[in-house]
């Protein structure tokens, strides 16, 4: 088993309900992560305490079109 080209160091920090922070290499800034419409409904999540943030599911979509 060769060893891993490129392992991230990336920390998530949980800051209240949904919504956390994720610290990524090269990046100077945190990134936000929440709920927001339909997910929020589905969990349950009022809009009108946290607002609304891009998923990790988001991300995730957003990734796979780079």
């Amino acid at each position: 088993m060769a060893d891993p080209a490129y392992v991230s160091h990336s920390r998530i920090e949980r800051i209240k309900g949904p919504f956390r922070k994720a610290y990524l290499p090269v990046e100077s800034e945190p990134v936000s992560f929440g709920v927001h419409s339909e997910i929020a409904e589905h969990y349950g999540v009022d809009t009108n305490v946290h607002n609304p943030h891009a998923t990790t599911i988001d991300y995730l979509i957003a990734a796979t079109g780079g």
